[in-house]
């Protein structure tokens, strides 16, 4: 009789600041290097000496870290420097990182130690996706920009950049609407597959899940209790532009989608669901046993009906209890509009650290071609 084999534990670290697809496709691509993944979360004190201030408190990113479908473990107050003791202390066979390199304060590699005792590998990062990134497209909203319900006002009108420094690696401080489009493969990557049992009850919600937080896990944890597969519905662009305003979504249709497909509660994304519940999407592919929706306040749709009249009349609809304490969209760009400031010279001091470690980078791509 053969003996088993020792499962291969793998360590991937880092702040998951505004957990998004990017993250979670790192961490997809490390737990296929091996059968468990443990993720070391920095604390809030170690990114604020080596990186600026976080957006997340610390407690919110373990979290959203150990709601991600890939992660098995998640180890809070890592540090920041990733050394081969903490490798052993937690029976690590091996380190992933992405294919870019990250230092400390003091200008040194973050993985130096564990590079040089061979316990180091790599994923491709992905390309198109940041928290740097993100902040600034909510540096770029102003303060009174949620009381707004104008989509036919140009963005140029309501959106004074003039103050702000540099977010981009172009060094613009102009936003853009992100163009970012996955692959069919992506989607498949990040996609169960996995069809509801004919016993299964079916549960769906929807919404926007824009800048993909604890908030939202939290609803879906309490969704999914509610049944057995639980389909979420994300809203394309142009509707949730329409229904709340000029700024939002600050993240585009399919950067959503992959936020919430990566969730370990969600069964099935139903990409661009119409934002009210019809007949078709109810009676559809999959037969939905309930409808769910947070109790907080609720858009009309563009008619200016309930997007849930249809669920509510089949006696389906049910709403969901969500604790006062969880975050929301708007609390996140609140937190980041009302410390402008501190956030603009994260930015600035983030982008020089950024030019330092492409810097880095190139030496080390330039010796390894010599060798």
């Amino acid at each position: 009789m053969m003996a088993q084999s020792k499962p291969v534990r793998v360590w991937v670290d880092g702040c998951f600041d505004m957990m998004h697809y990017g993250h979670a496709n790192a961490l997809r691509q490390a737990k296929a290097m091996g059968d468990i993944l443990v993720v070391g979360v920095h604390s809030d004190a170690e990114i604020e000496k080596n990186k600026g201030p976080t957006v997340m408190k610390e407690e919110e990113r373990y979290a959203a870290v150990a709601a991600c479908k890939w992660v098995d473990q998640v180890v809070p107050n890592a540090p920041y420097n990733t050394t081969v003791e903490i490798l052993k202390e937690h029976n690590i066979d091996f380190c992933v990182h992405g294919d870019d390199i990250t230092t400390m304060a003091d200008g040194t590699d973050c993985y130096q130690a564990v590079k040089d005792a061979g316990l180091y590998r790599e994923c491709k990062r992905t390309e198109g996706v940041s928290t740097t990134e993100l902040v600034g497209r909510m540096l770029l909203m102003t303060r009174d920009h949620h009381n707004r319900r104008r989509p036919s006002v140009k963005e140029e009108e309501i959106i004074d950049t003039t103050t702000l420094t540099p977010f981009s690696k172009s060094g613009s401080n102009v936003t853009t609407i992100s163009h970012f489009l996955p692959t069919s493969r992506r989607i498949v990557q990040f996609s169960e597959g996995k069809e509801p049992k004919q016993t299964d009850k079916v549960v769906y919600v929807d919404g926007t899940f824009d800048l993909f937080h604890v908030g939202h896990i939290e609803f879906l944890k309490r969704a999914k209790a509610l049944g057995d597969f639980l389909i979420v519905g994300v809203h394309e662009d142009q509707t949730v532009n329409a229904i709340k305003g000029a700024n939002y979504p600050l993240m585009n249709l399919h950067e959503r989608a992959l936020s919430v497909l990566a969730c370990r509660y969600v069964d099935e994304v139903i990409i661009g669901a119409p934002y009210s519940v019809t007949k078709e999407l109810l009676k559809g592919e999959y037969k939905v046993a309930v409808v769910a929706h947070g109790n907080s306040d609720l858009e009309k749709d563009m008619d200016g009906k309930d997007p849930y009249a249809l669920p509510k009349e089949l006696g389906i609809y049910t709403e969901i209890d969500t604790p006062n304490s969880t975050i929301t969209t708007e609390g996140i760009i609140t937190r980041i509009i009302e410390n402008r400031k501190i956030f603009e010279e994260r930015q600035r001091r983030k982008n020089q650290k950024a030019a330092l470690e492409r810097q880095k980078e190139a030496e080390e791509k330039k010796l390894k071609s010599q060798n």
